[in-house]
């Protein structure tokens, strides 16, 4: 083998160990430092904590009503993801195998919207949700999150379901199933990566805002993790312990998701790649 394929090679993988390095090291020195006391970070910020304690934590759960953010980030989320996979599926199905009028316009109106930043539409947003009584509710958030969360799902729904080949729909037509008998039985199993793949992008879009969670809601009955965490930050931040402990609690189901459902997203992100 060439030198210079060796080299190359080499190159790769020492590209790769460092960005999972600078991924990872963050999120160690966080943990690490959500058991320590303050002296102890702001005199040996990458030393090993003294003792494992969870003092932080429940310091954290203590001065704030996290729990009831976390609970309600979680219904949120779950929320978005049910709703945007069983509407957003159908969607993206019709417009991969079917022809009707305006489809072209349609679609491109949805690729283009994801042009628009998220900042530009906070006024009509609020408006809107204002005046149909959803202010400071969950349903509100989970409407608006399921809306930012759709043209990306859109187009990678319908990119996946361009590389199953038709042959499989028109089989099951011919045995006597229905549209709707064979999107359920069919194309939805064989779409499990997709699907996998737009519930973390989901998820994220409505575990991690913070600014449409902090217009649409006043009250903590509906507030979310990141508002959390802003408030925790204003009026405890020099108790660093406990802000680092707060983090972990509020990124650790992210990361939890990801592993969970990494090699579904691998799969559909290769199999989307071939048609768009």
């Amino acid at each position: 083998m060439p030198i210079g394929k060796y080299a190359l090679g080499f190159i790769r993988r020492l590209f790769l160990a460092l960005v999972v390095v600078i991924s990872l090291v963050p999120i160690l020195w966080t943990l690490l430092s959500s058991f320590k006391s303050n002296q102890e970070i702001l005199t040996s910020s990458f030393s090993l904590p003294r003792a494992f304690g969870f003092s932080n934590y429940t310091g954290a759960f203590g001065n704030l009503p996290l729990a009831a953010y976390y609970s309600n980030s979680l219904v949120i989320s779950a929320a978005c993801i049910l709703l945007s996979l069983l509407v957003f599926s159908m969607s993206s199905y019709v417009f991969a195998r079917f022809q009707f009028r305006l489809k072209g316009p349609l679609y491109a109106m949805l690729s283009m919207s994801l042009l628009i930043p998220v900042t530009a539409i906070i006024f009509p947003v609020y408006v809107f949700v204002k005046e149909i009584g959803l202010y400071d509710t969950k349903l509100g958030l989970v409407l608006v999150y399921t809306a930012l969360a759709m043209p990306v799902v859109i187009y990678i729904m319908r990119s996946y379901f361009l590389t199953i080949p038709r042959e499989i729909e028109e089989a099951a037509y011919i045995d006597g199933a229905g549209f709707l008998g064979t999107f359920a039985k069919i194309i939805l199993p064989l779409s499990a990566p997709v699907m996998a793949s737009a519930a973390v992008l989901i998820f994220l879009t409505a575990w991690n805002d913070f600014l449409y969670a902090l217009i649409l809601t006043t009250g903590d009955s509906s507030r979310t993790v990141p508002v959390a965490l802003a408030a925790f930050q204003s009026m405890y931040g020099s108790d660093y312990g406990q802000l680092f402990a707060a983090s972990i609690v509020i990124v650790l189901p992210s990361i939890v998701l990801f592993l969970l459902l990494q090699r579904k997203i691998e799969s559909a992100l290769i199999a989307g790649a071939v048609k768009g």
